[in-house]
């Protein structure tokens, strides 16, 4: 094989190989957003659920009549 031919197959895969590390970094980056998507929603389910629950307490205690 010569020189030029190498070469080439040289800058093939370096290429293959980049493409393949973005597509890589790409789908980490999707999952990671996914994630934190999910824990947000998470987090407001949970504000919420102590919010109701404190609303709760509060009628039995009559603490929130004005």
């Amino acid at each position: 094989m010569d020189s030029e031919k190498m070469s080439y197959n040289a800058g093939q895969a370096k290429g293959q190989a980049e493409e393949k590390t973005s597509n890589m970094m790409d789908k980490a980056s999707n999952a990671a957003q996914s994630a934190q998507d999910s824990m947000q929603e998470a987090g407001q389910q949970v504000q919420a659920k102590a919010q109701g629950a404190t609303d709760a307490v509060k009628d039995a205690t009559g603490m929130n009549k004005q």
